[in-house]
């Protein structure tokens, strides 16, 4: 589909699925390479937004490693509400565990700034972040990004697990608002 119109907007396709798969096996590929020493990462997926983005990102995995989600909440509509609430809260003991956050973007930065405050209080190892977008115009933080499987402007996207109003989740292209 090369326009898709979601309640009152319309988005055109931005980055198609063989892309995504593409720069995801490049950053497995990465992420096997880097953590082949650690014993059973615990990579943290952030629920809804990167459902898609861990499942597919974890067939490429080949280190003994856990998979668990957290479900954070910052945006209203096309725009973060610059406030981070948490849902669900990580179940799972990362004490001397080197912890992969994936995210589905990364924009302001809020999101793993206050994942990250709340994990550090648990005694992990070390805290790598992996993101399927990057924005780095928008990014207002000094934490790294550690893994991008892109870097994009700043504008709204929808499918591939993100939404818009809770519609276009499913879809398994990126799309851009127009």
């Amino acid at each position: 589909m090369e326009r898709i119109t979601l309640q009152d907007k319309t988005f055109r396709t931005y980055i198609p699925y063989k892309d995504i798969e593409k720069a995801i096996a490049r950053i497995a590929g990465e992420l096997n390479r880097d953590l082949k020493e650690e014993k059973n990462p615990v990579f943290i997926g952030i629920l809804n937004g990167s459902f898609m983005f861990i499942a597919d990102l974890m067939k490429h995995i080949h280190l003994d490693s856990v998979v668990t989600f957290v479900k954070l909440a910052s945006y209203s509509g096309t725009q973060s509400t610059g406030k981070v609430v948490e849902i669900l809260g990580l179940c799972y003991d990362i004490t001397d565990r080197t912890v992969v956050i994936v995210e589905d973007v990364v924009d302001s930065g809020s999101t793993i700034v206050k994942l990250k405050e709340d994990l550090l209080k648990k005694n992990p190892k070390q805290i790598l972040v992996c993101t399927l977008l990057f924005k780095p115009d928008a990014y207002m933080q000094q934490e790294p990004i550690d893994y991008a499987c892109f870097s994009i402007p700043n504008d709204f996207v929808v499918g591939y697990g993100l939404d818009y109003n809770h519609l276009g989740r499913q879809l398994k292209d990126l799309y851009v608002i127009e």
